[in-house]
Formats: C-alpha cells, structure tokens, sequence
C-alpha cells in the first residue's frame, strides 16, 4: 500500500499518485513575442483563454505607469498584481490566477480594475475554466475506519477554524522570487484531485500532492516567504503554512520535524522541516499543497511557471519502500 494522507480534507483518505499541472498564459487582447523556455501563449478569439481546473494562469495587463495599481476580480476571488519581473518581457503588471480544482467548468468573466491617481481603466476577459479528468477511487471500510467520533469532529472544526483566522490577512508584498522548488525530490504518490468514494459516500478531494521519502528527509520551502503559521493537527500532523504574498500560501505536512517557528521569514530551498507520517497518514510523506488567491492549485504547476531563478532543488533521495511503516488506510 502506497503512503496516503487527509490533511484538512474532513473525515476522508485521498488516493496516490500525480496529474502534472500545466500553465496557461493569459494576455487579453494584447499578443507578446515568446520567449525561449517560456510557454506558449492560449490563443483563441479576441480576449477569450483558457486553463483546467486546479492550474494556474498567468494574467499580464500592459502598462507603462509603473505607479499604476491593479487589482483583478474572478469567481469572488481577489487576484492580485504586481510588476512584470521578467527582464526580456515588455513592461506591463502580471498576476496569478489560480483556477480551484472544483471551479465550475464553463466561460467566466476576469475584470481587472487599473487605477493611477485619479484615472481608472477596466481590462474584461473571458477565462474557460476546463474540466480536468481527476482520479476516482472507489472503496470499502469498516464503519469505524471511515466515520470519525463527536470529538475528533470538534477537533478538526477548531483547527480549521485556527487556519482561517491565521491566513485571513495577507502580506501586501510579493515575497517570492523567480525560481520555485521542489521540497522533496521524492516518488510522488499523490493525485492532486483525486476522490476517493469511501462506502458509497464521497470525500472531498486531495488537494496537494504527496512525494513519498524516508522518515527524517529534508523539506525545502518552495520559494521565499514568511512562516505564518506551524501546527500539529489531526488529519495534517505537524504542518506549516508559508505565506509567499499577495494571497499565495504553500503547504507542508506530516512532518516529523518542524524547523522553524510562526513570523520567521524563510528562503527558498531552506530546510524548514523533515518527512515524517504524523497524522492521518499510512507512511512517511510529504503532503505539498499551495493555495493562491483561495484557489486550491497543484502545486507542481509552480514548477512550470515563466518566472525563471537560480533557486537550488531538493537533494534527491533513495527510493523508498512502498510498505514501509505502512498501515491500514485512514478514514
């Protein structure tokens, strides 16, 4: 059996294995010459892109007025904007729009309100959210496997509650520089998306992804940030958020070993943990997951993105046993 988590799903196990995110560049009306390395441009009619469920979109609004302040709106989400840092690019604002692995497949309107002093322009565009094939497994436990009691739901209502109040405010900077890393480079064994039917009931999905490695390997932060918050929950073990800037979060759990401590501002590529199997999990893993803009993403889309650096990567690691440490499935 392969090493499972729940993080912060509910009373639900995820399955295991990996969809590779992709990316997707949105320019509105506005064509830009592509660059070696970078992807290619979503072409499609005057304004209209797209992107699947769970990856990310990379939104640049060309202007000249550096002062200029943007600030995009999508699904209830706010999207954040921030100087194109990218030197062989035209000058403009980009931002990134994360599409919710449970976002409604279909056409949605992108509106991006751009003010300097007293002007104020609007940007429309039409974003095609598509659908992704996620993984679904079906499966049955016994009763007292699957459903928790009164006090482990009490438990996990008041952890979650503690992760909303913590990430309720964002940093107003771009914390993050070009060049995102792996934390483990470990067997990945998780399928961001994926569902699992426990019982003929349906859990919700995993929304981050799982890098299978021994107990004690080192974690990396996936770019520089601030820790906002370290924990030790039910269904996450010892975890950590970090908060990256402009409502962009990654994730780090199961842990066996938290290095760092809440507001300690980290780099990218700094050892912040070890792998561990705390919590629900059936193994030692890293369960990575990112959040950007409320939008939950796989988080192997960063790795994808047009923001290139020369950010070190995790040490590769030896191969682990699938059965090690290895125990029943979690609920």
């Amino acid at each position: 059996m392969k090493p499972l988590c729940a993080w912060n799903h509910g009373p639900g196990v995820l399955s295991a294995r990996l969809v590779l995110g992709a990316v997707v560049l949105l320019t509105g009306h506005f064509v830009f010459p592509i660059h070696p390395g970078s992807l290619p441009l979503a072409h499609g009619a005057d304004g209209h892109y797209s992107g699947k469920q769970g990856h990310i979109v990379v939104v640049k609004v060309p202007t000249d007025d550096a002062v200029a302040q943007l600030q995009g709106k999508f699904l209830g989400r706010s999207i954040r904007f921030f100087s194109d840092p990218r030197p062989e690019e035209p000058k403009g604002f980009v931002g990134l729009l994360g599409i919710d692995l449970q976002d409604e497949p279909g056409s949605h309107e992108l509106t991006v309100e751009a003010q300097s002093g007293e002007s104020r322009q609007t940007f429309r565009y039409q974003v095609l959210v598509q659908k992704e094939k996620f993984h679904v497994e079906h499966l049955t436990l016994p009763k007292d496997k699957v459903d928790l009691d009164d006090k482990a739901v009490a438990r996990w209502k008041a952890e979650q509650e503690q992760v909303k109040t913590a990430l309720a405010t964002d940093s107003q900077a771009k914390l993050w520089q070009p060049g995102f890393v792996e934390p483990v480079n470990g067997r990945r064994t998780g399928i961001f998306g994926s569902v699992r039917i426990m019982n003929g009931q349906p859990r919700n999905p995993h929304n981050g992804e799982d890098i299978s490695a021994p107990l004690g390997t080192d974690v990396l932060a996936t770019n520089d940030g601030i820790v906002r918050l370290t924990v030790e929950h039910f269904f996450s073990g010892k975890g950590i958020f970090v908060d990256h800037g402009l409502g962009f979060y990654s994730m780090y759990f199961h842990l066996s070993e938290v290095l760092v401590k809440d507001g300690e501002p980290v780099k990218a590529g700094q050892i912040v943990g070890k792998v561990g199997a705390t919590g629900r999990a059936t193994g030692p893993h890293l369960h990575w997951g990112v959040k950007l803009n409320g939008a939950r993403v796989n988080p192997y889309v960063l790795l994808d993105l047009p923001f290139r650096g020369s950010t070190p990567s995790a040490a590769p690691v030896p191969v682990a046993d699938p059965t090690a440490g290895v125990g029943p499935s979690a609920p």
